[in-house]
């Protein structure tokens, strides 16, 4: 058996053609161009590759976009200012603060701080408030990335036991609160009503855990993590994870271990993360819409 390559790229070319289809529409009806603001604090290179990133979807889309680039030693004072001055300014749809941010700066303050309402991210405690009540405003834009993947690949989730490696408050907390609800905002009922299990550095006995699921989602931060011997013949693996090795980028799962066991598995690079900055451009459009009302 070998495993299908589940290709992100394949995604995201799809649905940033209907974005930028509805961004002219938008641009044509209200004579707005939405606008995503992002703030870049110091000089992590990493940081830096995801911004351009970015501003390059933007392009694309037909949006425009505005960067910030804050010193280093940046105060709390001072970046709380001008979060609040891209709140009050109407060109700005969006509004993105790359994390991390340096350790002397509170960043729950700083996004906390941002409006709801331009909160593209979906970090903001209301809008994940919403999203736990599954009326949001916006969707988490990774979790949104993967159930996008599995809808174009005719995946569903329904009925299938899922569980995701991963806690944090970026992507294992909102996948899970997505993929309990009885409907996705997005994909419809086959892509919610799932059977979720959520697991982390604490779980005993993971393995016995990670080889029941039909659908893996690996969000844990450790490269190559997930053995051959950890996933369920024919699952469907998600693979969240980008880290950085002596060998260069990987995810974490074992990739080429799994291409002989999983039945569908996403490559990295070239899978969830090319959706994280496409569903980015979806909020900000949702964002620009929400405002012009």
């Amino acid at each position: 058996m070998s495993a299908t390559i589940l290709d992100g790229k394949t995604v995201a070319n799809a649905l940033q053609e209907d974005i930028a289809q509805r961004v002219e529409q938008f641009k044509s009806k209200t004579g707005i161009t939405p606008c995503l603001a992002a703030v870049l604090v110091g000089e992590d290179p990493a940081s830096q590759v995801y911004v351009r990133n970015k501003e390059r979807a933007c392009g694309k889309v037909g949006m425009a976009s505005e960067l910030f680039r804050m010193h280093e030693d940046i105060s709390q004072e001072e970046l709380l200012d001008l979060v609040r001055r891209l709140n009050k300014d109407d060109k700005v749809s969006g509004i993105l603060v790359q994390l991390p941010l340096p350790k002397h700066l509170d960043a729950s303050e700083v996004l906390d701080a941002i409006d709801p309402k331009k909160d593209v991210d979906c970090f903001h405690p209301s809008n994940v408030g919403l999203l736990s009540q599954g009326r949001p405003n916006f969707l988490p834009c990774t979790p949104h990335g993967v159930v996008q993947i599995l809808k174009h690949f005719n995946l569903p989730t329904a009925g299938k036991n899922v569980c995701i490696l991963g806690r944090s408050d970026i992507v294992g907390k909102p996948l899970a609160l997505m993929l309990m609800q009885r409907t996705s905002e997005t994909c419809g009922s086959d892509y919610a009503n799932a059977t979720v299990t959520v697991c982390h550095s604490r779980t005993p006995n993971l393995k016995e855990l990670t080889s029941q699921a039909d659908i893996l989602v690996a969000a844990i931060g450790v490269p190559k993590f997930v053995t051959a011997e950890m996933v369920k013949p024919g699952a469907v693996v998600v693979d969240v994870g980008i880290n950085r090795t002596d060998e260069g980028l990987c995810g974490d799962v074992d990739y080429d271990a799994l291409l002989e066991v999983a039945g569908a598995v996403t490559p990295v690079p070239g899978g969830v993360g090319r959706l994280t900055v496409t569903m980015l451009m979806e909020n900000t459009l949702k964002a620009a819409t929400l405002q012009a009302k």
